[in-house]
């Protein structure tokens, strides 16, 4: 279990209120679905959704491995997510000659469904408490170290008779509350998922980088993939019907997703430590990095093609962590948070049973916190940026790894993650020399720039040699990029790994006992002494505000709710929805000039489509990154739109949630069944979606 700390660099750049308070803001929070805000919604809306209308809704929503969320929405496996979401497995089935992010895809046949390199499919089907046992594991060991080991023991136990006892689901132990809670959630997993359709990039993200996190907004953000079973469509009963007339002002709606990381209950040592220490040098590695791959792209087409993908996710990160910046740098939100803590230490030192067991917790972290502050250039700096270094790497560890007990591995090599990762290892998905030299040689020369040409991990990267020719002669000689190769090296064990002369694997040799040493430091002296002074605040705060808040995100099936509403911004107003006479507008407003620029396909349809229909709108709906692909339902449990984004006001969600300001903003379903009929002729696929 790592720190918050280096929990947020692990993260990076993958793919984003307030609940230290009694009470929350109505539309606030992401809710465990164990958990709902049934007297929130009770007392608002005049609405409490049942058991079953929860757990259809549950089982309708899918987690990617691509970092997103998405939903089933017919009864034939169809499965309904952002463009961006799906843009990696676009990004790995364009070619020179088939280039699916210019000109998007629809496989108008069953036999034309294109598959997935690597795409992962989760639907959480069986949540269950483990709390009792993952913090009884470490109870009455003083040593904070072996505490850790005992507690990460019973997790792996916990995880391995999950997935035995149920036939094989894939089972995790997940923290909430700062380890008030664990729970251990079981997924079913589906690996065979094929494209059917998926509108041209320009149309999926008019405005560009202009336009991200903001409103209003006019895209198409939306891809449609099948999930096959037995090499069949998966049949399901479990998939949310459509809405002809999709999300109307005013109305009461829903998100299920995966908001991936929050730090809402964070004490002010660690928001200090992220607006100081943390967020500034994560800001300049995304801005080289961005900077890197866009000279890269301005020399020819084709490069451009190779990075694009590459390109807007390190924007859209950038983005996110000037956003985290601004926030932190607002003095009223940071007052904010500093008034709930004290208001929550306050009740805690006024209870002398408490005090005794809880007090001395922010006290912890703060030392914490100050003792890592040297350490955050080598964590963020000592990296690589290779997919083949990657794969080398976990080959290297996984084959040493898969030897020892479960409790005694490195975590990501418990049992029940192993078929996930084999599955990325092997991952028939091509990888192009030219951007693995250029993202390693641009990493290794930012770290050597940041941490010294003698920082150990580099020397057993390069062994006393210049980058360039070092890298060139890692890259040149490996075979990793065959999948072939990495699966004889993966089935042929320690012995074959041990005995392989290719330089990346060589490479990863020197560089694993490295990994590993600072693997066992983070572990043994700071999460060891962080992670239980966390769970004491995740226990007092249950003491002193019930369980009436939220946890804190961390990429688990969540239920945020809210009103379709406009909000003030620029001095105006900003509407609840958008049509597609604004996207015209737009387009037009700009001279029809990228980034807002119309598609041909668009262009072509203008007389068709009806320009009054609703294309996006917003909601005051609670949401963060991974979120992107939830559907929005209304109390009928029906599809009214697809979140793709937040408003820039939003950005600050990390931290607090501002009811007045924040918006989740969604394509609309009238919108989507518009585009699928008048502009790509997809007739048979809305059908398909509207149950026809």
């Amino acid at each position: 279990m790592q720190t918050r700390t280096f929990r947020s660099l692990v993260l990076l750049p993958a793919a984003l209120l307030v609940a230290t308070l009694p009470m929350v803001q109505a539309e606030e929070g992401m809710w465990t679905f164990d958990n709902p805000p049934l007297k929130l919604l009770k007392e608002k809306y005049n609405f409490v959704p049942s058991q079953a209308w929860l757990d259809h809704l549950r089982l309708s929503s899918v987690r990617l491995n691509d970092g997103g969320s998405g939903s089933f929405v017919s009864p034939n496996g169809l499965l309904l997510t952002n463009h961006h979401v799906a843009r990696g497995q676009l990004q790995k089935n364009t070619t020179a000659e088939h280039n699916y992010l210019r000109d998007g895809f629809y496989a108008t046949t069953p036999d034309e469904e294109m598959k997935s390199p690597d795409l992962e499919v989760n639907v959480l089907v069986a949540m269950k408490d483990v709390t009792a046992r993952v913090q009884g594991a470490a109870m009455g060991i003083s040593d904070p170290a072996k505490a850790l080991k005992a507690r990460d023991a019973e997790e792996a136990a916990i995880e391995k008779e999950g997935k035995e006892s149920s036939g094989g689901l894939r089972s995790d132990v997940v923290s909430f509350y700062n380890g008030g809670e664990y729970w251990l959630y079981q997924y079913q997993v589906y690996t065979d998922v094929r494209l059917v359709f998926a509108p041209e990039q320009q149309a999926a993200f008019f405005g560009g980088d202009p336009d991200n996190f903001t409103y209003p907004r006019y895209d198409i953000d939306m891809a449609l993939f099948r999930v096959y079973k037995d090499g069949k469509p998966l049949h399901t009963d479990n998939f949310l019907k459509w809405s002809a007339k999709g999300a109307a002002p005013g109305e009461l709606t829903f998100i299920s997703g995966h908001p991936g990381s929050t730090e809402r209950d964070d004490t002010v040592a660690q928001l200090l430590m992220q607006r100081d220490v943390i967020g500034p040098a994560v800001t300049e590695y995304l801005e080289r990095r961005v900077a890197t791959a866009e000279a890269f792209a301005a020399e020819s087409p084709e490069n451009a093609r190779l990075v694009g993908s590459t390109i807007f996710g390190l924007q859209n990160s950038l983005k996110v962590y000037i956003g985290r910046r601004d926030a932190l740098a607002d003095k009223a939100i940071l007052a904010k948070k500093e008034a709930e803590e004290k208001d929550f230490r306050m009740k805690v030192d006024a209870n002398p049973e408490w005090k005794k067991e809880y007090g001395d917790a922010w006290d912890t972290i703060a030392r914490v916190e100050e003792q890592v502050k040297p350490e955050i250039k080598g964590q963020l700096f000592r990296r690589a940026d290779s997919q083949l270094f990657s794969f080398a790497l976990n080959i290297v560890q996984y084959v040493a790894e898969i030897k020892k007990p479960d409790a005694d591995r490195l975590p990501q090599f418990y049992d029940a993650g192993l078929e996930s990762l084999l599955f990325r290892l092997k991952s028939p998905a091509p990888i192009y020399v030219s951007t693995e030299k250029l993202y390693m040689k641009a990493a290794i020369k930012l770290g050597e720039e940041k941490l010294g040409e003698n920082d150990p991990y580099f020397q057993a990267i390069l062994q006393g040699k210049p980058v360039d020719s070092s890298v060139d002669a890692l890259i040149d000689g490996t075979k990793l990029a065959d999948p072939a190769f990495r699966k004889a090296l993966i089935d042929g064990g320690e012995a074959a790994v041990a005995a392989s002369t290719d330089p990346m694997i060589e490479a990863a040799r020197r560089v694993d006992p490295i990994v590993r040493a600072n693997y066992h430091h983070v572990h043994d002296t700071i999460s060891s002494v962080i992670t239980p002074a966390e769970e004491k605040l995740g226990k007092a705060r249950f003491l002193v505000y019930g369980k009436d808040h939220y946890p804190d995100a961390t990429f688990t099936l969540r239920l945020s709710y809210g009103a379709v509403e406009g909000y003030p911004y620029n001095g105006t107003i900003a509407p609840p929805f958008t049509t597609y006479y604004g996207l015209w507008d737009r387009a037009t407003s700009f001279s029809d000039k990228p980034p807002f620029d119309l598609t041909p396909k668009e262009e072509a349809a203008r007389d068709k489509i009806d320009l009054a229909t609703p294309l996006d709108f917003v909601t005051t709906g609670d949401i963060i990154g991974g979120n992107s692909g939830s559907p929005v339902v209304n109390r009928d449990g029906e599809l009214v739109g697809l979140i793709f984004d937040g408003d820039i006001e939003s950005l600050a969600g990390d931290f607090v949630y501002d009811g007045t300001k924040n918006r989740a903003v969604a394509v609309h379903s009238a919108g989507m069944i518009e585009a699928l009929r008048k502009i790509y002729s997809a007739g048979a696929l809305a059908d398909e979606l509207q149950g026809k």
